[in-house]
């Protein structure tokens, strides 16, 4: 492995107001905390934060692979397939490239995301 100049990044204070941009509807927000798409254009990697709150259900067809893990709150996570689960504060997903997932929740959910995508993809 070649040694760079740098080892790592860090960025304080970056996220110290989670002011989450509204994604779609009235209550699907979701924003990046960070991306590599400028430094690493070949393996781009986005994280950032998912929320949804109870309302209209959010049904996302992935452009990239993605994991979850949800933080706080509820969802209910299903796929065109007939899988349903009810996943809470702990829970881990990974959902590939292609798959379309619905999400939906009884009150809220709060959910930490890590995908292999560019800025552009969503």
């Amino acid at each position: 492995m070649a040694a760079s100049a740098i080892a790592f990044s860090h960025h304080p204070q970056a996220q110290s107001t989670y002011k989450i941009p509204l994604l779609a509807g009235d209550n699907a927000y979701l924003g990046d905390l960070f991306s590599s798409d400028k430094s690493n254009p070949e393996k781009p990697i986005s994280s950032g934060l998912y929320r949804l709150e109870k309302g209209e259900p959010l049904v996302y067809t992935y452009k990239y692979d993605e994991m979850k893990i949800i933080l706080e709150g509820d969802f209910t996570i299903s796929d065109e397939t007939g899988q349903k689960v009810t996943a809470t504060k702990g829970d881990v997903f990974f959902f590939p490239k292609g798959s379309t997932i619905t999400f939906t929740t009884s009150g809220f959910g709060l959910a930490f995301y890590v995908g292999q995508r560019k800025e552009s993809d969503f």
